[in-house]
């Protein structure tokens, strides 16, 4: 039971940051403020911290790479077996449809179930996700369905067909071009995510056996304490109950996608990881995760509103408190 405190403290946040927004105390725009917050500042400080107190040893990046593979998979499966929908159902489907909330959630989680030693196999398994959550989702999914950085399909007039018309260039220069413009958009997405940059950096320090002086885990631990509560509350603040029938599909088509994956990717890491039993468990217990809490952000750029993807992640924040409970009790039976 005491497991379940911190996992049910998570789910009180978002309640409190929804009943703000409801009551007035917070603008239904000031999510933004704490998106921010959270995504700017509060989530690289807590993505040092984890680095500057805990010692990642360099064979745990196949953690990352399987966590990289298992949030890649669904948008792809998504965006082949929607191939024949709207544009606009096919982005939100695939920007919600994978990757892990391990930095907000699965953090509190595994350290209440299996104690502080998992939180390092959880930051490496967080390392590959983050690659897909903070940036590579939200490229893939402008560059398959033709979306136009920096503005909502709304502003694009997307229509009913599958994909945004594609203008394809006729000569040499154009297509050369076109292909720089491209390459331009892919970078620029990765490299204007400052989670995907910081955990980049750590990566190379890890490779280099940098030793952090003591002096940035005390600059960093605020950053790491708040992480937690910013994002929660960032959730609350977005969070509107399903307004239409529509959406109400939506949100079961988006749960018909990421529990058989979760639990499927779940499945890989016991049976499949070489590692010992608290490694494999943690990476478990990240592929029942929520939602990513970038999700919300990227939904919020692409359609224009980003209530329902956080209606989304309460919704799997809960199944999947579930999940990693009923997990944690079949693996120790």
């Amino acid at each position: 039971m005491s497991a379940l405190i911190q996992p049910a403290t998570l789910l009180l946040i978002i309640l409190l940051g929804y009943l703000f927004k409801r009551t007035g105390i917070l603008g239904p725009k000031d999510y933004r403020v704490v998106q921010v917050l959270e995504f700017d500042i509060v989530l690289p400080g807590a993505i040092i911290y984890s680095f500057a107190t805990n010692p990642h040893e360099l064979n745990l990046l196949l953690l990352s790479g399987f966590s990289l593979l298992a949030a890649l998979t669904p948008p792809l499966l998504i965006f082949v077996a929607s191939r024949h929908r709207p544009v606009a159902d096919r982005a939100f489907l695939m920007l919600n449809g994978g990757g892990f909330n391990v930095g907000c959630f699965c953090f509190p989680m595994v350290q209440a179930f299996l104690g502080p030693a998992a939180l390092i196999p959880a930051a490496m398994f967080d390392i590959g996700n983050d690659i897909m959550v903070a940036a590579g989702t939200n490229v893939m999914t402008q560059t398959l369905l033709h979306i136009a950085p920096g503005k909502t399909l709304a502003e694009q007039n997307a229509g009913d067909e599958p994909t945004l018309p594609r203008i394809k260039a006729t000569d040499r220069d154009a297509k050369r071009l076109q292909r720089r413009a491209l390459l331009r958009n892919v970078i620029k997405g990765f490299v204007t995510s400052p989670a995907f940059d910081t955990y980049i950096l750590m990566v190379l320090l890890m490779l280099v056996n940098f030793r952090f002086p003591h002096w940035i885990a005390q600059v960093s631990q605020p950053f790491s304490a708040a992480n937690a509560f910013c994002s929660m509350v960032m959730v609350g603040m977005l969070t509107d109950l399903p307004g239409s029938k529509s959406d109400l599909r939506f949100v079961g088509e988006v749960m018909a996608w990421r529990i058989p994956c979760g639990i499927i990717a779940a499945l890989a890491a016991w049976f499949l990881l070489p590692f010992g039993p608290l490694v494999r468990e943690t990476a478990v217990m990240c592929c029942l995760a929520p939602t990513a809490i970038f999700s919300t952000m990227f939904t919020d750029k692409v359609l224009g509103n980003a209530k329902l993807a956080g209606f989304i992640l309460c919704i799997t924040a809960v199944v999947g408190t579930l999940m990693m409970a009923a997990a944690h009790f079949i693996i120790h039976m």
